[in-house]
């Protein structure tokens, strides 16, 4: 029988699952609000190709690739309701399906990950270069990914979909504001620091290069902007062209 869990155990877990994600939202849009309108000369990549490319081409494609394969997996994973996709799957269909793709993906950053860490730590001229939050941030993120994959395991042990309902659960209060975490108690600790790990990565993220994601998906609306119209000049000009154009 194991021991009723002490008083500090209690409350350190009501923190990271009940407040803790909110100071971590809120920093992230407020303090990449904060940067973008005050420091935009430090909203930037750092890209070091110009340095050396050699394994920053696979490494990026590979990293860029599963992360984004993984964020939105566990974007729409975790806060789509059980009744949204329960017609024509089951919870534990679902956790299989998570589990085959998330662990694909993964497989495939932590490799590319693995080599952009290994190219910052141990190339010379790009240890030179590189900020301390570029090695703190690529380390973060590699443990992130370690501590993912190995929940899979763990959740072969759970096939009949329990703890992803569990996890969905609690994310989707979160969101909600209904924050609930007496359902967690009893899950691993791997889930538990992934999970709070993770939340980190959203405070740490308006402090180190991660802005330049919110880039990325303002190129999107960029492209989706409406036409420019433009008018020529009346004076001076041949017949005919004083008709609007529209341009991009």
């Amino acid at each position: 029988m194991n021991p009723p869990p002490s008083a500090l155990s209690v409350y350190l877990h009501d923190f990271f699952f009940t407040v803790y994600p909110y100071i971590c939202l809120v920093v992230f849009f407020l303090g990449s609000w904060l940067r973008f309108d005050r420091d935009q000369y430090t909203w930037k990549s750092d890209s070091s190709q110009l340095l050396r490319a050699g394994l920053l081409r696979w490494g990026s494609v590979l990293f860029h690739v599963g992360i984004l394969f993984l964020f939105f997996g566990h974007l729409v994973g975790m806060l789509t309701p059980h009744a949204v996709y329960g017609a024509f799957m089951s919870a534990a269909n679902k956790q299989m399906l998570a589990m085959v793709a998330g662990g694909i993906a993964g497989a495939i950053c932590f490799v590319g990950l693995s080599m952009l860490l290994w190219r910052r730590t141990f190339d010379p001229r790009i240890r030179l270069t590189s900020h301390k939050t570029d090695l703190a941030v690529l380390v973060i993120l590699w443990v992130q990914l370690a501590l993912g994959l190995a929940t899979l395991p763990l959740s072969w042990e759970h096939a009949d979909g329990s703890v992803m309902m569990i996890l969905a659960d609690w994310a989707q209060r979160i969101v909600t504001f209904r924050p609930q975490a007496g359902n967690l108690i009893g899950l691993a600790w791997t889930y538990k620091i992934h999970m709070v790990l993770g939340m980190t990565i959203f405070l740490l993220f308006p402090f180190s290069r991660l802005v330049h994601i919110w880039s990325g998906f303002a190129s999107i609306t960029y492209l989706l902007r409406p036409y420019q119209l433009m008018r020529a000049r009346r004076l001076n000009l041949p017949e005919g062209h004083n008709t609007p154009r529209r341009v991009l």
